[in-house]
């Protein structure tokens, strides 16, 4: 046995108690009165406990407005209790019971209005609680906080850490894959199975061939219900379906292994209604009322709210504390903010970011805000993210691809976040869909009615000005299957059999995607040209709707991008202002071709683009010309390339990296 404090901050409550009992016993004892220090707010009570695994809840005398006092029944007066009353009995028994009633409800109205104390005790979770179980219900009155003790000590797990000095890619270096645990895999042949942290490190390799370097998991503290991860109600705590500490530990170690960060999306805007500093005193650490009815989600974090007695901001201790115990506890490698725009307050999240960055020590952290509309001040020089969500990209592609809205000026300010006030590639994260939206292919059969090879073909096209442009490429899961599911507020696992291989080759668009996606994915990662702001537009014709740019790096990489926003097919077009003369890998359909005179003519199909990467000034085309292809192309992509020299298989290029044409860098 060994005495172990518990502790709970409740600085202006009267009262606090202690439940705790052996996780094999099925009922609590007796309360254990927890004594308060005014100096420092903290109820305290130390206990006896032997090594094991224990189960508590805190009961405190509530300052919670909300927290409204019940009201009594009036009387049943056919009840056998009542029926011997007198007209008049009965009459006074109302008028007293009336009375009662409110008498009740003015002190709700004052509690309401003026948060008054109140001697309502209620019960709940440890606000700190790393591990809870909520015994298979989403009542929080019935969840308990776990706590195991080892050699008198307390402990979160016993993992330990395998991979702690890996190598892993720089902010500008980042391809991010968005992913829900519960829904990105684990039960494949089962719909109803939630994935858990082994799952997602079972697929290491499928993201390792993808090609990213980063997975973004969508909030993973406890939450209430089976889905919606957007309304956390414990913040130290993990969700308990997805596993234990030492499963995420063990995932994010894997992922380290292999050279993939790990981002947390995190909720500091707003929390569910029933987490635990709601019930303790609601307005001290909360708005008291929204501060936009039309977006609010939640209890609101009240980051301007300053106590001088104690000498803390309540709201920014608690989530500061939240965000250092998961960066330092799971080496996390970064963390996206949801709902920032709503936060409203700069200073604090300066505070927090920083915060992050000194308990991640000196490897990279990347802080990434949802900041919608999307706006430069959230970045840059003076403001507190290193990046944000480029909604201004994603809106500006899908009206492409969906409506043909041809606006070169609004593109070009998407391909090019200088144009908008941002300065450099880490602040902006582009995307083609995100767990906000339906994917692309849903939006184009739901709105345009598109579908098929043509969806596809647009899809494509999105992905290259995604992974062409400056900022970070982000894909939301699936996307890159080519899944067709819309977006529910429910489970909505990924379709793996989609890349399966079937008998009657069905799923052959969905596995070219695949293909391509990997493809892309390494040029991006692959060539520095894509890690640097230098992008120049150096053609635009608005009469076949043709833009092209280039980006290039210092060490010599060089890429043009050759974009048809066109339904039309154009044969041999010229593309001048060609930024050097020589050999170009068309990484596209894998082929090579010479540009003389500063200009070359390409084949370029409807909603198309061609990516020529400079190959350098001494390199020269083998002198045996390779094997023929033996399959037959699709028509629209046998006619893209019919001008090919040095024609290779062009689908070696975006299925495995070995088959990848060297491309050296220039001199």
């Amino acid at each position: 046995m060994a005495p172990f404090t518990f502790t709970l901050f409740a600085p202006y409550n009267k009262q606090a108690a202690l439940l705790l009992k052996n996780a094999s016993v099925r009922m609590f004892g007796v309360d254990i009165l927890m004594e308060k220090d005014e100096s420092d707010g903290y109820f305290r009570a130390t206990v006896d406990v032997a090594d094991g695994i224990f189960h508590y809840q805190f009961k405190v005398q509530t300052k919670s407005w909300f927290e409204k006092e019940p009201e009594p029944a009036l009387p049943d007066y056919d009840d056998d209790e009542f029926k011997e009353l007198s007209h008049e009995e009965k009459q006074e028994k109302t008028e007293a019971y009336t009375k009662i009633i409110d008498e009740i409800r003015e002190r709700n109205r004052q509690r309401e209005h003026e948060a008054t104390f109140t001697e309502i005790w209620y019960t709940f979770v440890d606000p700190y609680a790393t591990d809870v179980d909520e015994r298979g219900a989403d009542d929080a009155e019935k969840a308990v906080g776990v706590l195991i003790i080892k050699n008198g000590k307390r402990i979160i797990d016993e993992y330990e850490w395998k991979y702690e000095n890996c190598v892993l890619p720089r902010d500008e270096e980042l391809v991010i894959y968005e992913l829900h645990v519960g829904d990105f895999s684990g039960g494949e042949d089962d719909s109803n199975a939630r994935g858990t942290f082994k799952n997602v490190k079972n697929k290491i390799e499928y993201l390792k061939a993808l090609g990213v370097n980063a997975i973004e998991l969508m909030p993973i503290k406890e939450y209430p219900g089976n889905h919606s991860c957007y309304n956390p109600r414990y913040y130290f705590a993990i969700e308990t379906s997805y596993g234990p500490t030492a499963d995420l530990k063990e995932m994010i170690d894997e992922m380290h292994k292999n050279g993939i960060r790990v981002i947390m999306d995190g909720v500091y805007n707003h929390c569910d209604c029933t987490s635990p500093l709601t019930q303790i005193d609601h307005d001290y650490w909360y708005h008291h009322n929204p501060k936009d009815i039309n977006m609010s989600w939640g209890p609101e974090w009240n980051y301007t709210f300053y106590d001088p007695k104690y000498n803390i901001w309540p709201a920014r201790k608690f989530i500061g504390d939240s965000i250092r115990y998961m960066v330092e506890e799971f080496h996390i490698d970064g963390i996206r903010f949801d709902a920032a725009r709503q936060i409203q307050n700069f200073d604090f999240l300066h505070w927090v970011v920083q915060e992050a960055k000194k308990a991640a020590g000196p490897k990279s952290f990347y802080c990434v805000a949802e900041f919608l509309p999307d706006e430069p001040c959230i970045t840059n020089i003076d403001g507190p993210m290193d990046g944000c969500w480029y909604d201004t990209f994603y809106w500006t592609v899908r009206d492409l691809l969906l409506n043909d809205n041809v606006d070169f000026d609004r593109l070009k300010a998407s391909l090019d976040c200088r144009q908008r006030g941002y300065l450099g590639v880490t602040n902006v994260v582009n995307y083609i869909g995100n767990h906000d939206h339906d994917r692309m292919l849903v939006e184009l059969g739901k709105e345009r009615n598109i579908f098929g090879e043509e969806a596809f073909r647009r899809v494509r096209l999105g992905v290259v000005l995604q992974m062409t442009s400056i900022g970070i490429p982000m894909i939301w899961m699936g996307e890159e299957l080519g899944e067709y599911k819309e977006k529910t507020a429910g489970a909505a696992k990924i379709d793996w059999s989609l890349i399966a291989d079937r008998t009657d080759n069905s799923n052959q668009l969905n596995k070219s995607l695949l293909g391509f996606y990997r493809g892309i994915v390494r040029l991006h990662k692959n060539n520095k040209a894509f890690h640097t702001v230098n992008l120049d537009f150096i053609h635009e014709d608005y009469d076949a709707k043709v833009l092209v740019y280039q980006r290039w790096a210092d060490s010599g990489e060089r890429v043009v991008v050759i974009v048809n926003l066109s339904g039309s097919f154009l044969a041999q077009y010229r593309v001048p202002n060609m930024p050097a003369n020589g050999w170009w890998h068309e990484w596209t359909f894998n082929y090579n071709v010479k540009v003389e005179n500063n200009e070359v003519h390409l084949d370029v199909a409807e909603h198309e683009a061609k990516i020529l990467v400079r190959l350098g000034d001494d390199w020269q085309p083998p002198a045996t010309p390779p094997e023929p292809i033996s399959e037959t192309l699709p028509t629209d992509e046998s006619s893209s390339i019919s001008q090919k020299e040095n024609q290779v298989d062009p689908s070696s290029n975006q299925t495995s990296e070995s088959n990848q044409p060297e491309t050296p860098s220039q001199p």
